[in-house]
């Protein structure tokens, strides 16, 4: 099997390479490298049945492949925000040349979209019938309407009959995430190891629910590969944690005395995510097992050795 991986230099991207590559597949990894690192690629280029290719997603590109993962897009704030048009480009024209891509060799596409999708949610946990509270003028909709009209344009393919999954990822963590990405789990435990103060945005009651990285990139293949599309899938854990609760458990489990300081909320910040995944379990098992203290011990590890 041929699959392509765009954004696979990515955090999740790079790990579902290995995933693929672990399974068989033969993987193609396209990556502009603008926020993905290149040592990900490195460290999978010893493998025979892996192929890199820098290449901007917005622009065509075909590999007759049978399976085509479309992970490409800048996914935290501060590296969405710093490129709001091209975010929202790389969402919109990227989904489009990977539909058409895939019109040319008969590929099954996944199409990674998002928790952002939902904004602000009124309601808690979130369903995937859940429409969603979202700002379209803020500083956060060049992403969050970039999913939503990527969202938009995979919903037509089906409805041409094209076989799209789509799965809404909610917050992921683990080994291989950047030090400066921005994300809270990143940034808690950097500035714990180097002890300087956490800094928590906003009173720390907001909450979110963490899947650890080899919990997702389960899920996403299980999507792929499930027996029939069972519409837009939430990925995600269950399990909610406030964002208080977050910092004074990294500092516990890093050894550090770093004082925790509040911030003011950023703009359109969401105060609470929680996914119900009852739609993905039901599909084809979906599972997130691995317990958020084992996952954050692990992610320490890594930050401890590349820091």
């Amino acid at each position: 099997m041929i699959v392509v991986v765009t954004g696979g230099a990515g955090f999740l991207g790079a790990r579902l390479c290995e995933a693929l590559l672990r399974g068989g597949a033969r993987v193609v990894c396209l990556d502009d490298l603008s926020t993905g690192l290149p040592r990900r690629v490195d460290e999978l280029l010893t493998h025979d049945d892996f192929q890199f290719e820098q290449h901007d997603v917005r622009q065509p590109y075909f590999y007759g492949a049978d399976r085509i993962y479309n992970l490409a897009c800048p996914a935290s704030p501060k590296a969405y925000q710093a490129d709001p048009e091209g975010t929202m480009m790389t969402n919109v024209f990227g989904m489009l040349e990977a539909l058409r891509s895939a019109n040319r060799s008969r590929a099954r596409v996944l199409q990674a979209s998002t928790s952002e999708i939902y904004g602000d949610p009124e309601v808690t946990p979130q369903t995937e019938e859940y429409r969603g509270s979202v700002s379209v003028t803020g500083p956060r909709a060049c992403y969050d309407e970039g999913k939503r009209a990527a969202e938009t344009i995979c919903a037509d393919a089906v409805r041409g009959g094209r076989d799209v999954r789509v799965a809404r990822i909610f917050n992921t963590y683990g080994p291989g995430m950047r030090a400066d990405d921005g994300r809270v789990v990143s940034n808690y435990i950097t500035q714990a190891l180097r002890g300087e103060p956490i800094t928590v945005y906003g009173d720390g009651t907001q909450t979110r629910s963490f899947c650890y990285v080899d919990d997702m990139i389960a899920g996403l293949i299980g999507l792929m590969e499930a027996p029939s599309n069972p519409g837009p899938c939430n990925l995600g854990a269950g399990k909610e944690d406030s964002m208080g609760e977050l910092a004074q458990l990294v500092r516990v489990l890093v050894g550090s005395d770093s004082q925790v300081v509040l911030r003011p909320l950023p703009v359109d910040d969401p105060r609470r995510r929680q996914p119900d995944t009852s739609r993905a379990k039901a599909a084809f098992g979906f599972r997130a097992p691995t317990h958020f203290r084992t996952g954050l011990l692990r992610t320490i590890e890594y930050f401890r050795r590349t820091l």
